[in-house]
């Protein structure tokens, strides 16, 4: 068992607990300010749900956050090699025109507790929740638009995410943006089906 799960116990980020002020800061400021501030919005819009951990001997302090909500992977806009690999795994007979997907909307670990692998944790805990015959829903891939920057995106690379669309260039061009755009994120999918056969 991982050090997030014997020293921290994890509730749904709400407007109650962010007006106790609870510590929190991540090192982005988008981030910080989206757990504090707007989660318990998104919540009340029902556009995604907002998790986190606090430390058990100090429940004001949140050693990390992430934001669900649902959404699919569209395999009829993608390039066609692109297509084939989020379905390769997928029998022909059951192919769709998009595969059910859970979005992980934001991600952030605090400052004080980072490069420990509580991220990985965090996502191998989510991935879990997801294959678990409890599940309320069917849901084949975690997605996440990730911070184009080399430690996010290496980050989810080490914990087994693809690149939904093979480049930069074909993921804008593909957006309606100019081929030559600085994408802010990068899509990226993981198959939850990795996390039952590992």
């Amino acid at each position: 068992m991982s050090w997030l799960f014997n020293h921290c116990t994890m509730i749904e980020l709400s407007e109650d607990i962010v007006s106790r002020g609870v510590s929190f800061s991540c090192g982005n400021s988008d981030l910080d300010e989206f757990f504090l501030r707007d989660a318990p919005l998104y919540r009340k819009q029902l556009l995604g749900k907002t998790y986190c951990f606090h430390l058990d001997e100090s429940p004001q302090e949140i050693v990390c956050a992430f934001t669900l909500a649902n959404d699919s992977i569209r395999v009829d806009m993608l390039p066609n090699s692109r297509a084939k690999k989020v379905e390769k795994k997928i029998p022909h007979a059951k192919s769709l025109r998009r595969y059910p997907a859970l979005l992980i909307g934001r991600l952030g670990v605090n400052k004080k507790y980072q490069d420990k692998g509580i991220g990985s944790d965090l996502l191998l805990f989510i991935s879990s929740w997801f294959v678990k015959d409890d599940n309320k829903s069917g849901c084949r891939f975690l997605i996440v638009d990730a911070y184009n920057n080399p430690k996010t995106l290496n980050f989810y690379e080490r914990n087994g995410f693809l690149y939904l669309f093979s480049s930069e260039t074909q993921e804008a061009e593909n957006s309606g943006l100019p081929y030559d755009t600085k994408l802010n994120t990068r899509i990226m999918f993981y198959d939850l089906l990795d996390s039952v056969s590992q």
